[in-house]
């Protein structure tokens, strides 16, 4: 009798790699998932040449995957996920023709994503995540047509989406998130009917996003991207199942567009309150605590969801895979009790908000200035018994205001155990009357314990307090008065100046002029005074040919090779505006070989200039100055 199957799943086992089981040469499956075991991978493990299914995940290996791994020829499911190792991801990959799963999610591994990886044809799930070390262009993945989960996610992918991914007819879920891709969504995207998630968030996408898209019944996040609005685009920052969270960042009318589909979020320009604090409740229901009123936080969906509060919003990404769960689930509640917290706080650590990817909260139309963020946690899924359901590990990251502040954050490590209180304080910035709190899984801590869908980042309530004394109403009155009265004295000042300049003719002339050239039928062209410095090396004077009573003449050459003469009309002339309109008319409309030709003019600023046609052999000087 020969052992094929081999799984010590979740039994909290540590130290090295235990060697004696590469003995066993005629294991099929093998799989030590979601144990404490460390240090390198042996070389040994080459001699289990019948394996078919290998997984490693949720440990803590280190050091370079070994070169003996190559020889595992008959793989269908590699797995090393949420472990701490060296290296690139190997070349010998393409060793494993027979694949079909690779998960290479949250394990320290360096890019970019090998070209042999195109030699795995068979593969219908292939999961990349957070990539180290420097970026590449798409792989090539064109011949893989049976893949069903494509996840590339932060491996520093720039350039454009492939078309060709349109082409994966059995494909359910894309995720292309937080790379540096740009460009647009491939038009061959139409195609792929049976995506029921896709994700695009965090890149540098461009152009329009597409109606069909739009229109779709099925998740998809574009948010934070850098597409163009215009006046047939959505309004809204939620189109059905379509996240569209800070998805523009130009267009002719972005002004118009709702403040949430805009980079950076800014305040709506409707929002006159004045507002210094900001406490929510997140996953659960209103309350008062310490004498502040947390909201309310129940909104049920996530997988591609964006949800405005009163003065607060929260983006959410992803869905958990492989869940065991009927549905999933974006809101915990705790069913067991908790220590060490008071009756007073005991609200804020029943529920949890959870998200499988990335979760953002926005704190909205705050006054600018310094503030304390804090942060409560308590680990409500897991336990402190020694059972399976307290295996499991839960790790994610925090950024305030793009700036990482936790990173690896171990709730339960932190606390000290499940089910215990814990809140982080940050000191943050508001500078544009926005606060944004972001929360996401670099595919650490284990993903099956007690169930698959287990895992995430978890946030039970924020809070948000200035680190200045808010003004009171009689200062919020005087700085009302203050701002009146600076915008009425600026107000009056412009009006001054502009009264002045019509009085010295400096507006009126030019008014006058441009109103006396629009009558008369030039037979000559406007040139503008960019042009004009290009061509006479900004009047350079060792290309001035003379100067007479109304001015001096510079000779110039134009971007496409034409030698001009530009006569500068000085300020100390008497040939006025009305004289200048009039030489304009007049030579415009000669036409002689001996006299000069006019080209056109020039009228900015205090600027007033004719370009002629250059006359060698000093004749040009003589019709003009004589």
């Amino acid at each position: 009798m020969h052992l094929v199957e081999l799984s010590l799943m979740g039994n909290s086992l540590s130290g090295p790699f235990p060697t004696v089981l590469t003995n066993i040469t005629t294991l099929t499956n093998l799989s030590i998932e979601g144990n404490r075991f460390s240090g390198p991978i042996p070389p040994k493990i080459g001699k289990l040449i019948n394996l078919q299914k290998l997984t490693l995940s949720s440990n803590a290996f280190s050091g370079e995957l070994p070169n003996e791994l190559a020889k595992l020829t008959n793989l269908t499911d590699m797995r090393v996920s949420d472990n701490n190792f060296s290296g690139k991801i190997p070349d010998f990959i393409s060793n494993w023709t027979k694949i079909e799963k690779l998960h290479f999610e949250g394990c320290s591994l360096e890019g970019p994503i090998p070209s042999t990886i195109s030699a795995l044809t068979s593969l219908s799930d292939l999961r990349i995540t957070d990539l180290k070390g420097r970026g590449s262009t798409f792989p090539l993945l064109s011949n893989m047509e049976s893949i069903k989960m494509l996840i590339l996610r932060k491996c520093q992918i720039y350039g454009e989406i492939p078309g060709y991914i349109g082409d994966m007819k059995k494909l359910k879920s894309l995720d292309l998130s937080f790379n540096d891709l740009t460009g647009g969504i491939p038009v061959s995207f139409v195609l792929l009917e049976k995506v029921d998630f896709m994700y695009l968030t965090g890149n540098k996408l461009t152009g329009s996003i597409p109606e069909w898209l739009l229109g779709r019944n099925k998740n998809v996040d574009v948010s934070y991207n850098n597409f163009t609005w215009d006046t047939s685009g959505p309004v809204e920052c939620t189109r059905g199942s379509v996240n569209l969270v800070e998805s523009y960042s130009s267009g002719d009318k972005l002004s118009r567009i709702h403040p949430c589909l805009k980079r950076s979020f800014p305040c709506p320009s409707w929002n006159n309150e004045h507002l210094y604090s900001l406490h929510i409740n997140c996953g659960g229901k209103e309350a008062n605590v310490n004498g502040n009123r947390y909201e309310a936080d129940r909104e049920q969906r996530g997988a591609s969801m964006f949800y405005w509060g009163q003065n607060w919003a929260f983006s959410s990404t992803g869905n958990f895979m492989d869940n065991d769960m009927d549905a999933d689930i974006y809101i915990e509640t705790n069913t067991s009790a908790l220590s060490n917290v008071s009756m007073l706080n005991s609200e804020l650590y029943t529920t949890a908000r959870v998200s499988p990817l990335s979760l953002t909260y926005y704190g909205l139309c705050l006054m600018n200035g310094n503030y304390t963020v804090k942060l409560h946690f308590a680990e409500i899924i897991f336990t402190n018994d020694r059972s399976f359901n307290s295996l499991g590990r839960r790790i994610f990251n925090v950024y305030i205001q793009d700036k990482l502040v936790l990173e690896n954050f171990n709730i339960e490590d932190e606390a000290g155990g499940a089910g215990k209180p814990l809140v982080k304080s940050f000191a943050a910035v508001v500078t544009s009357r926005t606060l944004k709190i972001h929360f996401y899984w670099a595919g650490k801590g284990t993903t099956g314990i007690p169930l698959r869908g287990i895992y995430g980042p978890l946030i039970s309530a924020i809070s948000v307090d200035p680190n200045f004394k808010p003004p009171s109403d009689g200062d919020n009155k005087k700085y009302l008065i203050i701002v009146v009265g600076t915008v009425a004295a600026v107000v009056f000042l412009i009006f001054l100046a502009l009264c002045i300049m019509r009085k010295k003719g400096w507006l009126g002339d030019k008014i006058s002029v441009d109103k006396e050239l629009r009558g008369i039928d030039l037979q000559t062209g406007l040139f503008t005074l960019r042009q004009i410095r290009a061509a006479t090396k900004n009047f350079d004077p060792t290309n001035k040919l003379g100067e007479g009573g109304f001015g001096c003449v510079y000779k110039g050459m134009l971007s496409d090779g034409t030698v001009i003469a530009v006569k500068q009309l000085s300020s100390k002339s008497k040939q006025g505006n009305r004289e200048f309109v009039n030489e304009i008319g007049m030579i415009s409309a000669l036409q002689h070989p001996n006299l000069v030709k006019l080209y056109g003019c020039c009228i900015e600023g205090n600027q007033l200039l004719l370009i002629y046609e250059y006359m060698e052999n000093n004749c040009l000087s003589r019709a003009l100055f004589d």
